[in-house]
């Protein structure tokens, strides 16, 4: 699967029109021309067994994608160029982890990883029967115990002039890159799902697949506008983030644009939300993983029609590991506890690990499926 882009670079031709739109999104289920990426309805994930005579969680794993013009290759894909895997999760206590790698994730909080600063060889290594998390220590049993907080986790690289951007320029680019992702994946505000001022400001608002589409999603969300394609967001009368803590873990690098004047910045990178119901007294922690590939440029004014100084969403792609497929298009996460899981048949979607960044987004399945741990 190719990577999406948005309709409207600064430079290019006007978005389409809504006839236009739904005209491409028409051909392109018949098997005609290629269609500006859009979300599809994914079909809900069942559960499936994790050992024999024992049920799985009905936890989902979705995956979106969008901006640009795309094929329509499956009924997952979701986006301005995102692609949000979501993630039917099996119960932790039955959780099993093969593969090799750093963070063992059973242990208490230490000192968190090192930078990551390329993309890892396999996924976080992981225990038989994982700790159970708490509300004192909800990373526990998960790789995520030894990554770092919040912003911290999100490290700017050393600017550098590129693509006939300054330095100061390329700068400018890096630091609004990690305010978004702390704005739009952060902010108690936008994960209790209340308007993300902040990240909006930092989005060019002549760019109507980006800044515009995000504000449509907010005002009426559904699958073909769904604000998760930026945005980290809980419905506050069903869930709540245990104690505003998030872990994140990932890079960010940068090139020259799409045209000279311009340079693009690429974060990759995955969120860990430990959540617990928002009734009085409840105490079960479930996590929600949100991994994502965002991909935005900075355009030099003098070259380019942009507003000075802020961000076009270039591409876009996300996972989100423990969220209900069925419920896709209302513009929340929606995580799943153990009361939530009833028995059910093998499912049909194929397992995935939330935790592996072995993998590029566009390796990993694009329909519902199971996750073998959250």
């Amino acid at each position: 699967m190719g990577t999406s882009r948005p309709e409207n670079r600064p430079g290019d031709e006007p978005s389409v029109s809504d006839e236009e739109w739904a005209e491409f999104l028409r051909t392109a289920g018949e098997g005609g021309r290629d269609a500006p990426v859009e979300p599809s309805a994914r079909a809900r994930m069942v559960t499936r067994r994790l050992r024999a005579g024992e049920s799985t969680a009905g936890r989902a794993h979705r995956w979106n994608e969008r901006p640009r013009r795309r094929r329509r290759l499956a009924p997952v894909i979701i986006g301005v160029a995102v692609l949000a895997l979501a993630v039917v999760a099996v119960r932790p206590e039955l959780v099993v982890d093969r593969l090799p790698g750093a963070g063992g994730g059973s242990g208490t909080d230490g000192a968190p990883l090192a930078a990551e600063t390329a993309r890892p060889t396999a996924a976080p290594s992981g225990e038989l029967f994982p700790d159970t998390p708490t509300l004192k220590e909800p990373f526990r049993g998960s790789p995520a115990v030894d990554w770092a907080d919040g912003a911290a986790g999100i490290e700017v690289p050393e600017a550098r002039a590129v693509g006939g951007m300054s330095r100061d320029q390329v700068a400018h680019a890096l630091r609004s890159t990690k305010e978004l992702l702390v704005a739009s994946n952060l902010d108690p505000a936008t994960l209790r799902g209340e308007h993300p001022v902040k990240a909006l400001r930092l989005l060019d608002p002549l760019q109507k697949d980006g800044h515009g589409l995000m504000e449509k999603g907010l005002r009426e969300p559904r699958e073909d506008q769904d604000p998760l394609w930026l945005l980290s967001r809980f419905d506050p009368a069903e869930v709540r983030v245990v104690g505003d803590a998030v872990r994140t873990r990932g890079r960010l690098t940068f090139a020259k644009g799409d045209r000279d004047g311009s340079v693009e910045v690429k974060a990759d990178y995955t969120f860990v939300y430990p959540l617990v119901e928002a009734e009085a007294g409840a105490d079960e922690v479930a996590r929600t993983i949100v991994r994502r590939e965002l991909t935005v440029a900075l355009y030099d004014p003098a070259g380019t029609v942009t507003t000075p100084g802020r961000l076009v969403v270039v591409a876009w792609k996300s996972t989100t590991g423990n969220t209900d497929c069925a419920r896709d298009g209302d513009g929340y996460f929606h995580p799943q506890f153990r009361a939530d899981q009833v028995p059910g048949p093998e499912g049909s979607g194929p397992a995935v690990d939330p935790y592996d960044r072995s993998k590029d987004l566009d390796a990993l399945p694009q329909e519902c499926g199971t996750v073998t741990r959250t």
